[in-house]
């Protein structure tokens, strides 16, 4: 098993950067490229992989009362993840992803696994922003 872990501070109150994260209709705008989650009959969901062009059966849950996240295949058990979402001080959040890779072949490695939850958090944080600044003005 391979664990990969990044946070990142964003300028927002905790429910506002949960809200925007759990946001099933609006995933794809901050989860790596290469990934689109289409939802079923929730928590069940699709995962698309563009790297290898096949789907997978997925669950997601959000526990709004925790501010978390958590995915994971289903049937063979590749891979799960978590974001929890944490208030810091007034207005200011730390969001942390993990993924666990349970099989080999499923992991794309250290270099790009980082880079995509980086880029993904970076993501979060503009769409949350945008929110943000949207609801102000």
């Amino acid at each position: 098993m391979t664990e990969y872990e990044r946070s990142r501070t964003m300028p927002a109150l905790p429910e506002h950067v949960f809200d925007q994260a759990a946001n099933i209709d609006q995933l794809d705008n901050w989860l790596p490229e290469a990934l689109h989650v289409h939802p079923g009959q929730l928590p069940a969901v699709t995962v698309h992989e563009d790297r290898t062009d096949e789907d997978t059966s997925a669950l997601l849950r959000a526990e709004k009362d925790q501010m978390r996240l958590e995915w994971g295949t289903r049937e063979q058990g590749a891979y799960a993840g978590w974001l929890q979402v944490a208030g810091i001080d007034s207005g200011t959040s730390e969001v942390t992803v993990h993924l666990s890779f349970f099989e080999g072949s499923h992991d794309p490695g250290e270099g790009p696994v980082n880079d995509a939850l980086d880029r993904s958090l970076q993501r979060l944080e503009d769409q949350v922003r945008l929110r943000v600044d949207n609801a102000a003005g």
